[in-house]
Protein backbone atom coordinates (compact mmCIF):
# COMPACT_ATOMS: atom_id res chain seq x y z
CA UNK A 1 0.00 0.00 0.00
CA UNK A 2 1.28 3.78 -0.83
CA UNK A 3 2.03 6.05 1.65
CA UNK A 4 -0.69 8.44 2.35
CA UNK A 5 0.67 12.24 2.47
CA UNK A 6 -0.53 13.09 5.78
CA UNK A 7 -1.66 11.52 8.88
CA UNK A 8 -3.02 12.89 12.13
CA UNK A 9 -2.22 11.10 15.91
CA UNK A 10 -4.17 11.73 18.85
CA UNK A 11 -1.67 11.26 21.97
CA UNK A 12 -3.16 10.42 25.59
CA UNK A 13 -2.17 12.18 28.89
CA UNK A 14 -0.38 8.97 30.03
CA UNK A 15 1.13 7.61 27.07
CA UNK A 16 4.76 6.70 27.34
CA UNK A 17 7.54 7.97 24.46
CA UNK A 18 8.27 4.85 23.41
CA UNK A 19 4.12 4.09 22.07
CA UNK A 20 4.42 7.77 20.36
CA UNK A 21 7.55 7.36 18.50
CA UNK A 22 6.10 3.60 17.46
CA UNK A 23 3.11 5.33 16.33
CA UNK A 24 4.86 7.86 14.66
CA UNK A 25 6.98 5.13 12.74
CA UNK A 26 3.73 2.97 11.61
CA UNK A 27 2.08 6.22 10.64
CA UNK A 28 1.53 5.95 6.49
CA UNK A 29 2.09 9.75 5.90
CA UNK A 30 5.06 11.76 5.15
CA UNK A 31 3.40 14.80 7.25
CA UNK A 32 2.25 13.42 10.85
CA UNK A 33 0.37 15.93 13.34
CA UNK A 34 0.47 14.73 16.96
CA UNK A 35 -2.43 16.12 18.57
CA UNK A 36 -1.77 16.65 22.17
CA UNK A 37 -3.93 16.95 25.63
CA UNK A 38 -3.25 19.27 28.20
CA UNK A 39 -0.80 18.97 30.69
CA UNK A 40 1.31 16.74 28.60
CA UNK A 41 4.00 15.66 30.44
CA UNK A 42 5.55 12.70 28.55
CA UNK A 43 6.92 15.61 26.60
CA UNK A 44 8.15 18.73 28.75
CA UNK A 45 11.47 16.21 29.13
CA UNK A 46 14.25 17.54 26.60
CA UNK A 47 15.37 14.21 26.18
CA UNK A 48 12.08 12.39 25.33
CA UNK A 49 11.63 15.80 22.55
CA UNK A 50 15.11 14.85 20.89
CA UNK A 51 14.05 10.71 21.08
CA UNK A 52 10.74 12.39 18.97
CA UNK A 53 12.58 14.72 16.50
CA UNK A 54 15.64 12.08 15.61
CA UNK A 55 12.78 8.85 15.50
CA UNK A 56 10.82 10.98 12.63
CA UNK A 57 14.21 11.94 11.00
CA UNK A 58 14.91 8.56 10.67
CA UNK A 59 11.43 7.57 9.83
CA UNK A 60 11.55 10.39 7.11
CA UNK A 61 8.40 11.98 8.29
CA UNK A 62 7.60 15.82 9.53
CA UNK A 63 6.18 16.55 12.62
CA UNK A 64 3.59 19.31 13.69
CA UNK A 65 2.74 19.16 17.70
CA UNK A 66 -0.70 20.90 18.08
CA UNK A 67 -0.16 21.93 21.63
CA UNK A 68 -0.94 25.33 23.63
CA UNK A 69 0.83 24.36 26.61
CA UNK A 70 3.87 27.45 26.93
CA UNK A 71 6.36 25.03 28.80
CA UNK A 72 6.23 22.77 25.32
CA UNK A 73 7.28 25.13 23.19
CA UNK A 74 11.21 26.41 23.97
CA UNK A 75 11.91 22.08 24.30
CA UNK A 76 9.97 21.69 20.65
CA UNK A 77 12.53 25.02 19.27
CA UNK A 78 15.44 23.80 21.25
CA UNK A 79 14.86 20.26 18.80
CA UNK A 80 13.45 21.97 15.95
CA UNK A 81 10.14 20.33 15.81
CA UNK A 82 7.49 22.38 13.97
CA UNK A 83 4.44 23.56 17.00
CA UNK A 84 1.18 24.97 16.04
CA UNK A 85 -1.42 26.39 18.98
CA UNK A 86 -4.22 25.99 16.99
CA UNK A 87 -5.57 24.24 13.92
CA UNK A 88 -6.19 28.02 11.95
CA UNK A 89 -2.43 29.11 12.85
CA UNK A 90 0.50 28.07 10.95
CA UNK A 91 3.10 25.65 12.02
CA UNK A 92 6.51 27.30 13.04
CA UNK A 93 9.66 26.33 15.22
CA UNK A 94 9.83 28.55 18.14
CA UNK A 95 12.29 29.94 19.67
CA UNK A 96 14.98 27.94 21.48
CA UNK A 97 15.35 28.59 25.22
CA UNK A 98 18.43 31.12 26.35
CA UNK A 99 21.19 28.88 28.63
CA UNK A 100 23.28 32.23 29.24
CA UNK A 101 21.34 33.90 32.18
CA UNK A 102 23.56 36.99 32.62
CA UNK A 103 23.16 37.80 28.78
CA UNK A 104 20.90 40.74 27.91
CA UNK A 105 18.18 39.35 25.30
CA UNK A 106 17.83 41.66 21.88
CA UNK A 107 14.58 41.66 19.95
CA UNK A 108 14.89 42.44 16.25
CA UNK A 109 11.54 43.53 15.26
CA UNK A 110 12.12 44.44 11.72
CA UNK A 111 13.62 41.34 10.65
CA UNK A 112 11.27 38.09 10.36
CA UNK A 113 12.65 34.83 11.32
CA UNK A 114 13.97 32.59 8.44
CA UNK A 115 13.02 29.54 7.96
CA UNK A 116 15.60 26.23 5.99
CA UNK A 117 14.40 25.76 2.77
CA UNK A 118 13.19 22.62 4.55
CA UNK A 119 11.03 24.15 6.95
CA UNK A 120 9.70 26.37 4.31
CA UNK A 121 8.74 23.68 2.67
CA UNK A 122 6.86 21.71 5.71
CA UNK A 123 5.59 25.03 6.65
CA UNK A 124 2.41 26.00 3.92
CA UNK A 125 1.80 22.04 3.92
CA UNK A 126 1.14 21.91 7.58
CA UNK A 127 -0.93 25.24 7.44
CA UNK A 128 -3.38 24.06 5.17
CA UNK A 129 -4.18 20.95 7.29
CA UNK A 130 -4.10 22.29 10.57
CA UNK A 131 -6.56 24.94 9.32
CA UNK A 132 -9.08 22.36 8.55
CA UNK A 133 -8.73 21.22 11.97
CA UNK A 134 -12.06 21.77 14.49
CA UNK A 135 -11.69 22.05 18.12
CA UNK A 136 -13.85 19.76 20.47
CA UNK A 137 -16.04 20.83 23.34
CA UNK A 138 -13.36 19.03 26.10
CA UNK A 139 -10.81 21.22 24.66
CA UNK A 140 -9.03 18.48 22.74
CA UNK A 141 -7.07 19.46 19.62
CA UNK A 142 -7.56 17.71 16.65
CA UNK A 143 -6.17 18.22 12.89
CA UNK A 144 -7.70 16.87 9.99
CA UNK A 145 -5.23 16.83 6.51
CA UNK A 146 -6.55 17.43 2.93
CA UNK A 147 -5.89 14.35 1.15
CA UNK A 148 -5.16 16.18 -1.51
CA UNK A 149 -2.30 17.93 -0.27
CA UNK A 150 1.36 17.47 -1.92
CA UNK A 151 3.64 15.10 -0.06
CA UNK A 152 6.72 16.12 -1.75
CA UNK A 153 6.62 19.61 -0.63
CA UNK A 154 6.21 18.42 3.33
CA UNK A 155 9.67 16.51 2.72
CA UNK A 156 12.47 18.76 4.52
CA UNK A 157 15.74 19.51 3.12
CA UNK A 158 18.71 19.37 5.10
CA UNK A 159 19.99 22.74 5.23
CA UNK A 160 20.26 25.33 7.88
CA UNK A 161 18.39 28.11 9.05
CA UNK A 162 19.58 31.18 8.89
CA UNK A 163 19.94 32.90 12.77
CA UNK A 164 17.76 35.86 13.32
CA UNK A 165 19.88 39.25 13.38
CA UNK A 166 20.15 41.17 16.71
CA UNK A 167 18.86 44.63 17.17
CA UNK A 168 21.09 45.84 20.32
CA UNK A 169 19.24 48.92 20.27
CA UNK A 170 16.34 47.30 21.78
CA UNK A 171 18.51 45.60 24.47
CA UNK A 172 16.67 45.11 27.51
CA UNK A 173 18.25 45.17 30.84
CA UNK A 174 18.50 43.06 33.89
CA UNK A 175 15.76 44.32 35.96
CA UNK A 176 15.60 41.33 38.30
CA UNK A 177 19.42 41.73 39.04
CA UNK A 178 18.90 45.87 39.39
CA UNK A 179 15.67 44.52 41.99
CA UNK A 180 18.13 42.22 44.25
CA UNK A 181 20.82 44.83 44.14
CA UNK A 182 18.21 47.41 45.47
CA UNK A 183 16.90 45.18 48.17
CA UNK A 184 20.14 44.23 49.42
CA UNK A 185 21.15 47.60 49.40
CA UNK A 186 17.82 48.80 51.64
CA UNK A 187 19.12 45.61 53.94
CA UNK A 188 22.70 46.85 54.61
CA UNK A 189 20.94 50.49 55.39
CA UNK A 190 19.03 49.51 57.79
CA UNK A 191 21.46 46.86 59.28
CA UNK A 192 23.95 49.91 59.43
CA UNK A 193 21.33 52.15 61.10
CA UNK A 194 20.04 49.16 63.61
CA UNK A 195 23.85 48.62 64.49
CA UNK A 196 24.59 51.98 65.19
CA UNK A 197 21.66 52.27 67.41
CA UNK A 198 22.80 49.08 69.25
CA UNK A 199 26.41 49.94 69.50
CA UNK A 200 25.23 54.21 70.80
CA UNK A 201 22.07 53.56 72.42
CA UNK A 202 21.46 49.50 73.86
CA UNK A 203 24.92 48.22 74.27
CA UNK A 204 26.41 51.11 76.54
CA UNK A 205 26.90 49.89 80.00
CA UNK A 206 28.81 50.89 83.24
CA UNK A 207 29.56 48.73 86.01
CA UNK A 208 30.89 51.09 89.17
CA UNK A 209 32.46 48.90 92.20
CA UNK A 210 33.13 50.80 95.42
CA UNK A 211 34.76 49.58 98.23
CA UNK A 212 34.80 51.52 101.57
CA UNK A 213 35.25 51.16 105.10
CA UNK A 214 31.97 49.86 105.60
CA UNK A 215 31.34 47.65 108.56
CA UNK A 216 28.23 45.19 108.93
CA UNK A 217 26.94 44.66 112.37
CA UNK A 218 24.83 41.73 113.45
CA UNK A 219 22.03 43.05 115.19
CA UNK A 220 19.44 41.36 117.54
CA UNK A 221 15.73 42.87 119.32
CA UNK A 222 12.87 41.76 120.60
CA UNK A 223 9.81 43.83 118.55
CA UNK A 224 6.84 44.08 120.07
CA UNK A 225 3.71 44.76 117.35
CA UNK A 226 0.85 46.16 118.89
CA UNK A 227 -2.64 47.45 117.07
CA UNK A 228 -3.27 49.04 120.58
CA UNK A 229 0.06 51.50 120.27
CA UNK A 230 0.20 55.23 119.05
CA UNK A 231 3.82 55.65 118.73
CA UNK A 232 7.21 54.05 118.29
CA UNK A 233 9.16 53.32 121.22
CA UNK A 234 12.74 52.16 120.19
CA UNK A 235 14.04 51.54 123.07
CA UNK A 236 11.51 49.09 124.16
CA UNK A 237 10.83 47.62 120.97
CA UNK A 238 7.45 48.55 120.74
CA UNK A 239 6.13 49.38 117.29
CA UNK A 240 2.52 50.38 116.46
CA UNK A 241 0.93 48.02 114.20
CA UNK A 242 -1.88 46.92 111.96
CA UNK A 243 -3.56 43.62 111.40
CA UNK A 244 -5.51 42.51 108.45
CA UNK A 245 -7.36 39.54 107.48
CA UNK A 246 -9.23 37.80 105.12
CA UNK A 247 -11.87 34.85 105.09
CA UNK A 248 -12.08 31.71 102.90
CA UNK A 249 -14.73 29.52 102.44
CA UNK A 250 -14.15 26.68 100.94
CA UNK A 251 -16.90 23.85 100.18
CA UNK A 252 -16.28 19.89 99.70
CA UNK A 253 -19.38 18.08 98.62
CA UNK A 254 -19.08 13.76 98.61
CA UNK A 255 -21.50 11.40 97.30
CA UNK A 256 -23.60 9.74 99.72
CA UNK A 257 -22.83 6.27 99.76
CA UNK A 258 -25.53 4.77 102.49
CA UNK A 259 -28.37 2.90 101.81
CA UNK A 260 -31.90 2.89 103.46
CA UNK A 261 -34.96 0.90 102.36
CA UNK A 262 -38.16 2.21 102.89
CA UNK A 263 -40.27 -0.66 101.80
CA UNK A 264 -42.90 -3.21 103.55
CA UNK A 265 -41.68 -5.81 105.47
CA UNK A 266 -42.45 -9.78 104.34
CA UNK A 267 -44.65 -11.61 106.78
CA UNK A 268 -45.98 -15.09 107.11
CA UNK A 269 -45.92 -18.41 109.27
CA UNK A 270 -43.85 -21.37 110.10
CA UNK A 271 -44.14 -24.71 111.80
CA UNK A 272 -41.81 -24.90 114.46
CA UNK A 273 -41.07 -28.92 115.64
CA UNK A 274 -38.90 -30.99 117.54
CA UNK A 275 -36.28 -33.13 115.71
CA UNK A 276 -35.71 -35.92 118.34
CA UNK A 277 -36.72 -37.06 121.92
CA UNK A 278 -33.77 -36.16 123.39
CA UNK A 279 -35.58 -32.88 124.89
CA UNK A 280 -38.76 -33.64 126.81
CA UNK A 281 -40.36 -30.08 127.19
CA UNK A 282 -38.82 -27.21 124.88
CA UNK A 283 -40.24 -23.63 124.53
CA UNK A 284 -39.44 -21.07 122.25
CA UNK A 285 -40.32 -17.66 123.23
CA UNK A 286 -42.04 -14.66 121.26
CA UNK A 287 -39.39 -12.12 119.57
CA UNK A 288 -37.10 -15.45 118.69
CA UNK A 289 -35.25 -15.10 115.22
CA UNK A 290 -35.35 -17.60 112.70
CA UNK A 291 -33.33 -17.29 109.49
CA UNK A 292 -33.48 -18.49 105.68
CA UNK A 293 -31.77 -17.28 102.95
CA UNK A 294 -29.75 -14.86 104.34
CA UNK A 295 -32.49 -13.04 105.77
CA UNK A 296 -33.99 -13.25 109.47
CA UNK A 297 -37.77 -13.18 110.90
CA UNK A 298 -38.67 -12.29 114.44
CA UNK A 299 -41.98 -15.00 115.43
CA UNK A 300 -44.62 -13.46 116.97
CA UNK A 301 -45.57 -15.95 119.62
CA UNK A 302 -43.94 -18.41 122.12
CA UNK A 303 -44.04 -22.04 121.13
CA UNK A 304 -43.95 -24.92 123.68
CA UNK A 305 -43.20 -28.21 122.09
CA UNK A 306 -43.37 -31.77 123.95
CA UNK A 307 -41.33 -34.31 122.56
CA UNK A 308 -43.76 -38.04 121.78
CA UNK A 309 -42.32 -41.79 122.30
CA UNK A 310 -44.36 -44.74 120.92
CA UNK A 311 -42.90 -47.80 121.80
CA UNK A 312 -40.04 -47.42 119.71
CA UNK A 313 -41.10 -44.33 117.12
CA UNK A 314 -40.21 -40.93 118.14
CA UNK A 315 -42.63 -37.80 117.79
CA UNK A 316 -45.18 -40.03 115.39
CA UNK A 317 -46.94 -37.87 113.17
CA UNK A 318 -50.61 -38.43 114.73
CA UNK A 319 -48.91 -36.47 117.64
CA UNK A 320 -47.51 -33.47 115.08
CA UNK A 321 -49.95 -31.24 117.48
CA UNK A 322 -47.86 -31.88 120.27
CA UNK A 323 -43.84 -32.08 119.20
CA UNK A 324 -45.02 -28.95 116.65
CA UNK A 325 -46.74 -25.65 116.35
CA UNK A 326 -47.12 -22.74 113.99
CA UNK A 327 -46.12 -19.10 114.44
CA UNK A 328 -46.26 -15.70 112.54
CA UNK A 329 -43.30 -14.40 111.96
CA UNK A 330 -41.89 -10.96 110.26
CA UNK A 331 -38.82 -9.51 108.76
CA UNK A 332 -36.36 -7.77 110.24
CA UNK A 333 -35.74 -5.84 107.04
CA UNK A 334 -37.87 -4.35 104.58
CA UNK A 335 -37.68 -5.69 100.81
CA UNK A 336 -38.27 -8.19 97.96
CA UNK A 337 -34.95 -10.13 99.17
CA UNK A 338 -37.25 -11.41 102.55
CA UNK A 339 -40.01 -13.36 100.13
CA UNK A 340 -39.70 -16.48 100.47
CA UNK A 341 -41.47 -19.58 98.74
CA UNK A 342 -43.75 -22.35 100.16
CA UNK A 343 -41.90 -25.32 101.85
CA UNK A 344 -39.00 -23.02 102.17
CA UNK A 345 -36.65 -24.13 105.74
CA UNK A 346 -35.72 -22.31 108.70
CA UNK A 347 -32.96 -22.62 111.22
CA UNK A 348 -34.23 -21.41 114.66
CA UNK A 349 -31.74 -19.47 116.78
CA UNK A 350 -30.53 -21.10 119.41
CA UNK A 351 -32.11 -20.32 122.83
CA UNK A 352 -31.09 -20.73 126.31
CA UNK A 353 -32.74 -24.52 126.85
CA UNK A 354 -32.10 -25.70 123.37
CA UNK A 355 -29.87 -25.68 120.48
CA UNK A 356 -30.71 -25.04 116.75
CA UNK A 357 -30.41 -29.10 116.26
CA UNK A 358 -33.15 -29.73 118.70
CA UNK A 359 -35.89 -28.42 116.32
CA UNK A 360 -36.55 -27.37 112.63
CA UNK A 361 -38.97 -24.44 111.00
CA UNK A 362 -40.82 -24.81 107.85
CA UNK A 363 -42.47 -22.38 105.95
CA UNK A 364 -46.23 -24.21 105.06
CA UNK A 365 -47.13 -21.17 103.03
CA UNK A 366 -44.96 -18.40 101.22
CA UNK A 367 -43.61 -15.58 103.22
CA UNK A 368 -44.33 -12.68 101.29
CA UNK A 369 -45.52 -9.27 101.13
CA UNK A 370 -41.70 -7.54 100.96
CA UNK A 371 -41.40 -4.92 98.90
CA UNK A 372 -38.28 -2.11 98.13
CA UNK A 373 -38.26 1.52 98.68
CA UNK A 374 -34.03 2.17 98.22
CA UNK A 375 -33.25 5.95 99.53
CA UNK A 376 -29.30 6.76 99.76
CA UNK A 377 -28.16 7.96 103.40
CA UNK A 378 -25.05 9.80 104.26
CA UNK A 379 -22.77 8.47 106.75
CA UNK A 380 -20.39 9.51 108.76
CA UNK A 381 -17.62 8.66 106.66
CA UNK A 382 -18.95 10.52 103.49
CA UNK A 383 -18.78 13.73 106.00
CA UNK A 384 -15.41 12.52 107.09
CA UNK A 385 -14.06 12.05 103.40
CA UNK A 386 -15.24 15.88 102.47
CA UNK A 387 -13.37 17.20 105.43
CA UNK A 388 -10.17 15.72 104.28
CA UNK A 389 -10.54 16.85 100.88
CA UNK A 390 -10.42 20.36 102.36
CA UNK A 391 -7.47 22.52 101.64
CA UNK A 392 -6.56 23.84 105.00
CA UNK A 393 -4.33 26.56 103.97
CA UNK A 394 -3.93 28.69 100.60
CA UNK A 395 -1.14 30.36 99.93
CA UNK A 396 -2.44 32.89 97.64
CA UNK A 397 -4.14 34.15 100.67
CA UNK A 398 -1.04 35.00 101.78
CA UNK A 399 0.40 37.25 98.90
CA UNK A 400 -3.27 39.22 99.15
CA UNK A 401 -2.36 40.14 102.75
CA UNK A 402 0.98 41.06 102.11
CA UNK A 403 -0.56 43.29 99.17
CA UNK A 404 -3.26 44.91 101.15
CA UNK A 405 -0.46 45.62 103.52
CA UNK A 406 2.27 47.25 100.74
CA UNK A 407 -1.07 49.14 99.52
CA UNK A 408 -1.75 50.74 103.16
CA UNK A 409 2.14 51.91 103.03
CA UNK A 410 2.92 49.12 105.42
CA UNK A 411 5.67 47.27 105.64
CA UNK A 412 4.65 43.00 106.15
CA UNK A 413 5.63 40.82 108.59
CA UNK A 414 4.76 37.63 106.44
CA UNK A 415 5.98 35.78 109.55
CA UNK A 416 2.93 36.84 111.37
CA UNK A 417 0.89 34.92 108.78
CA UNK A 418 -1.54 33.03 110.63
CA UNK A 419 -4.33 30.61 109.95
CA UNK A 420 -7.43 30.73 112.13
CA UNK A 421 -9.17 27.08 113.67
CA UNK A 422 -11.28 26.45 110.98
CA UNK A 423 -15.32 25.79 111.39
CA UNK A 424 -16.09 22.92 109.79
CA UNK A 425 -20.04 22.63 108.96
CA UNK A 426 -22.05 20.07 107.07
CA UNK A 427 -25.19 20.54 105.46
CA UNK A 428 -26.45 17.34 106.37
CA UNK A 429 -26.13 14.85 109.38
CA UNK A 430 -25.17 11.36 109.39
CA UNK A 431 -27.96 9.15 108.53
CA UNK A 432 -30.11 11.45 106.85
CA UNK A 433 -31.70 10.65 103.34
CA UNK A 434 -29.86 12.47 100.65
CA UNK A 435 -27.82 12.03 97.86
CA UNK A 436 -24.66 14.30 98.58
CA UNK A 437 -23.49 16.02 101.17
CA UNK A 438 -21.73 19.39 101.56
CA UNK A 439 -19.29 20.18 104.00
CA UNK A 440 -18.27 24.05 104.52
CA UNK A 441 -14.95 25.16 106.03
CA UNK A 442 -14.14 28.81 106.70
CA UNK A 443 -10.96 29.82 108.04
CA UNK A 444 -9.89 33.49 109.29
CA UNK A 445 -5.98 34.87 108.02
CA UNK A 446 -4.17 37.53 109.56
CA UNK A 447 -1.03 38.92 109.21
CA UNK A 448 0.61 42.10 110.67
CA UNK A 449 2.48 44.94 109.45
CA UNK A 450 4.02 48.47 110.55
CA UNK A 451 5.75 51.39 109.07
CA UNK A 452 9.23 50.31 108.24
CA UNK A 453 10.92 53.90 110.06
CA UNK A 454 9.10 52.96 112.44
CA UNK A 455 10.88 49.35 112.87
CA UNK A 456 13.76 50.80 111.28
CA UNK A 457 14.10 53.12 114.31
CA UNK A 458 14.50 49.86 117.07
CA UNK A 459 17.23 48.84 114.60
CA UNK A 460 19.47 52.00 114.80
CA UNK A 461 18.46 51.85 118.36
CA UNK A 462 20.07 48.43 118.93
CA UNK A 463 22.95 48.86 116.32
CA UNK A 464 24.47 52.69 117.79
CA UNK A 465 26.40 51.11 120.38
CA UNK A 466 28.87 49.22 117.97
CA UNK A 467 29.36 52.11 115.16
CA UNK A 468 31.03 55.82 115.68
CA UNK A 469 28.27 58.02 115.53
CA UNK A 470 31.09 60.74 114.46
CA UNK A 471 32.19 59.03 111.34
CA UNK A 472 29.85 56.51 110.29
CA UNK A 473 26.20 56.05 109.12
CA UNK A 474 24.18 53.40 108.41
CA UNK A 475 24.02 52.44 105.17
CA UNK A 476 21.78 49.43 105.05
CA UNK A 477 19.38 48.35 108.03
CA UNK A 478 19.01 44.91 105.74
CA UNK A 479 15.22 44.91 106.42
CA UNK A 480 14.33 43.16 103.16
CA UNK A 481 16.65 39.94 104.13
CA UNK A 482 15.78 39.85 107.86
CA UNK A 483 14.79 37.35 110.25
CA UNK A 484 11.50 37.47 112.50
CA UNK A 485 10.92 34.61 114.92
CA UNK A 486 7.54 34.70 116.02
CA UNK A 487 7.47 33.87 120.26
CA UNK A 488 3.89 35.07 121.15
CA UNK A 489 0.89 35.72 118.21
CA UNK A 490 -2.44 37.05 119.30
CA UNK A 491 -5.40 38.74 117.67
CA UNK A 492 -3.85 42.21 118.84
CA UNK A 493 0.17 41.80 119.19
CA UNK A 494 3.05 39.83 118.08
CA UNK A 495 5.62 39.42 119.65
CA UNK A 496 8.79 38.73 117.16
CA UNK A 497 12.35 38.06 117.66
CA UNK A 498 14.30 40.24 114.94
CA UNK A 499 17.52 39.54 113.18
CA UNK A 500 19.26 41.40 110.65
CA UNK A 501 22.47 42.53 109.43
CA UNK A 502 23.18 46.35 109.33
CA UNK A 503 25.97 47.73 107.41
CA UNK A 504 27.79 51.14 108.41
CA UNK A 505 29.88 53.66 106.55
CA UNK A 506 30.21 56.42 104.66
CA UNK A 507 27.21 58.16 103.40
CA UNK A 508 26.52 57.18 99.80
CA UNK A 509 23.41 57.40 97.95
CA UNK A 510 23.44 55.11 94.96
CA UNK A 511 21.03 57.52 92.82
CA UNK A 512 22.75 60.84 93.75
CA UNK A 513 26.08 58.96 92.87
CA UNK A 514 24.84 58.12 89.04
CA UNK A 515 23.50 61.30 88.48
CA UNK A 516 27.18 62.35 89.24
CA UNK A 517 29.18 59.97 87.39
CA UNK A 518 26.51 60.36 83.86
CA UNK A 519 28.29 61.01 80.94
CA UNK A 520 32.01 60.93 82.37
CA UNK A 521 35.13 59.29 81.39
CA UNK A 522 36.43 56.38 83.59
CA UNK A 523 39.18 58.66 85.33
CA UNK A 524 36.92 61.02 86.21
CA UNK A 525 34.70 58.38 87.99
CA UNK A 526 37.60 57.17 89.97
CA UNK A 527 38.77 60.68 91.30
CA UNK A 528 35.34 62.10 92.16
CA UNK A 529 34.09 58.53 93.90
CA UNK A 530 37.57 58.59 95.61
CA UNK A 531 37.08 61.93 97.05
CA UNK A 532 34.12 60.87 99.14
CA UNK A 533 35.05 60.46 102.95
CA UNK A 534 35.60 56.44 103.53
CA UNK A 535 36.05 55.03 99.72
CA UNK A 536 38.98 53.40 99.62
CA UNK A 537 39.08 51.87 95.58
CA UNK A 538 36.60 52.66 92.93
CA UNK A 539 36.76 49.93 89.78
CA UNK A 540 35.04 51.44 86.51
CA UNK A 541 34.12 48.55 84.41
CA UNK A 542 32.57 49.87 80.51
CA UNK A 543 31.57 47.72 77.75
CA UNK A 544 31.99 47.21 75.04
CA UNK A 545 35.08 47.61 74.24
CA UNK A 546 34.33 50.60 71.93
CA UNK A 547 32.65 52.64 74.72
CA UNK A 548 34.91 55.14 76.33
CA UNK A 549 32.45 56.84 79.00
CA UNK A 550 29.72 56.33 81.78
CA UNK A 551 26.51 56.23 79.69
CA UNK A 552 24.14 59.05 80.78
CA UNK A 553 20.38 56.84 81.26
CA UNK A 554 20.97 55.87 85.42
CA UNK A 555 19.11 52.74 84.02
CA UNK A 556 22.48 52.06 82.33
CA UNK A 557 24.76 52.44 85.23
CA UNK A 558 25.30 49.77 88.14
CA UNK A 559 26.74 50.63 90.98
CA UNK A 560 27.77 48.66 94.14
CA UNK A 561 29.19 49.02 97.37
CA UNK A 562 31.57 45.78 98.05
CA UNK A 563 30.51 44.08 100.48
CA UNK A 564 32.41 44.09 104.07
CA UNK A 565 35.71 41.49 104.79
CA UNK A 566 34.41 38.71 107.41
CA UNK A 567 36.93 40.27 109.67
CA UNK A 568 35.26 44.13 110.04
CA UNK A 569 31.57 42.27 110.71
CA UNK A 570 30.62 42.98 114.37
CA UNK A 571 27.49 41.08 116.38
CA UNK A 572 26.12 42.15 119.49
CA UNK A 573 24.04 40.57 122.19
CA UNK A 574 19.98 41.21 122.25
CA UNK A 575 19.01 44.17 123.01
CA UNK A 576 15.56 44.78 124.56
CA UNK A 577 15.57 41.03 126.27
Amino acid sequence: MAATSKDTIYIDIDEEITGIIDKVRASDGKVVALVLPKRASVLQSIVNMKLLKRSADESKKNLVLITSEAGLLPLAGAVGLHVAKTPQSKPEIPMAPQTDFDREETIDEDEPVQLSDADAAVAPVAAAALAAAPVSADDVETVQLDDDAPVAAAVPSKGDAKKPKKNKKLAIPNFERFRLLLILGAVVLILLIGGAVLAFNVLPKAQISVTTNATSLNVRSNVTLSTAATTVSASDGLVPAKVVSQQKTATQAAPATGQKNNGLKASGSVTIALTGCNKDTVTIPSGSGVSSNGQTYITQSAVTLTSVKVGNKCNPSQFSNIYSQDTKIVAIKAGTDSNLAAGASFTVVSGTDYNSSDVKATADNPVDGGTDDITKVVTQSDIDSAKQKLTATDSSIKQQLLRQLQDQGLYAVTDTFLAGTPAITSSVEAGTTADTVTVTQTVTYTMFGAKESDINAVIDNAAKSQIDSSKQNILSRGLDNAQFTVIDNAADKADLGLQTVVTAGPDLTVDQLKQQVAGKKGGEVKSLLESNPGVTDVQVKLSPFFVTSVPKKASKISITIADPTPAATKSNATSNP
